[in-house]
């Protein structure tokens, strides 16, 4: 005769715990992320000297997900869960504020310098020897 199998079998977690174990890992990596994805990490701290104060000006996202699960349907208890995120910190700009008027300096990619001008000169040339070719054929 066999003895019953006395191995104590985990007990699968209820879906509201699996849930709660989510949403409490998302909301670790939120207070994590979201610390460390502020305007001070691109910049650093508002600077005053000689009556001016410039104030950094950032771009901040971030963005989370995370999922549990649960596997009814075969022999084996499955259970799951997970997490994650990710969070970016751009620089935009700088605010000055000057004899009490405070004005917006964008902080711009040099290759817009080079790149856009660049873009429109090939754009004129192209559109100029079309415009010929054309004409040339018309007459």
């Amino acid at each position: 005769m066999t003895a019953p199998d006395d191995k104590a079998q985990p007990t699968p977690l209820a879906e509201s715990t699996i849930a709660r174990a989510s949403a409490d890992l998302l909301e670790h990596l939120a207070d994590k992320l979201g610390a460390r994805a502020s305007v001070r990490a691109v910049y650093g701290e508002p600077v005053t000297s000689g009556g001016v104060t410039v104030i950094p000006v950032a771009e901040i996202a971030y963005g989370f997900g995370g999922g549990a699960g649960r596997d009814t349907t075969s022999a084996k208890n499955g259970e799951g869960g997970g997490g994650g995120g990710g969070a970016a910190a751009r620089p935009r700009g700088f605010i000055v504020i000057k004899g009490g008027t405070a004005s917006y300096k964008p902080v711009r990619d040099p290759w817009m310098n080079i790149v856009v001008p660049l873009a429109a000169l090939l754009t004129g040339m192209a559109a100029s020897r079309l415009a010929r070719r054309r004409a040339e054929r018309n007459t």
